[in-house]
């Protein structure tokens, strides 16, 4: 898979952490291994900037996705999993740091912004979470992901909650 991180946030985040998790997210919900992603950090003002342009939304959010080749996960096991040009997750530290303090299990910057890199692995590939049921699959299958991932590494406690409104 090739991804790429690229942090003009201009704030010190784990980078290698948001290629491990995107890159663990895409294995698990089996896309082709030559699948691209781009994962971009950026400030407060460029997201309000995205938010307002994309979503006639003011202020900054949390995370974005820009899907390009509307790749979706295989629904049968013997089907071969696309591949292509995912698309782009636009992430904001800031947003993130907040979200993390303010959340009932109070997490990190960088926790939150592992979450919200799944959160927007699973928008590119077709999730949303408009609907009650929607929003429970997606933040279900956001969880798995997550703890999965922090069990390969050796992480303790719970995942973060989800606390995206976006």
């Amino acid at each position: 898979m090739t991804i790429d991180v690229n942090n003009e946030s201009g704030r010190s985040v784990d980078e290698q952490a948001l290629l491990d998790v995107a890159r663990y997210a895409l294995s698990r919900m089996r896309i082709h291994p030559l699948a691209e992603l781009s994962v971009i950090v950026v400030d407060a003002d460029a997201m309000e900037q995205l938010h307002l342009q994309w979503m006639d939304l003011p202020g900054p959010t949390d995370v974005m996705s820009f899907p390009m080749d509307e790749l979706r996960p295989p629904v049968r096991d013997e089907e071969e999993p696309p591949h292509g040009l995912l698309g782009d997750i636009v992430l904001c530290p800031e947003v993130a740091e907040r979200q993390g303090a303010e959340a009932p299990t109070q997490h990190s910057m960088d926790e939150e912004l592992q979450l919200l890199t799944v959160h927007g692995v699973l928008h590119l590939l077709g999730y949303d979470h408009e609907e009650a049921a929607e929003k429970a699959e997606m933040f279900g299958l956001q969880t798995a992901i997550l703890d999965g991932w922090r069990a390969e590494r050796g992480l303790t406690g719970p995942s973060p909650a989800p606390t995206t409104a976006s």
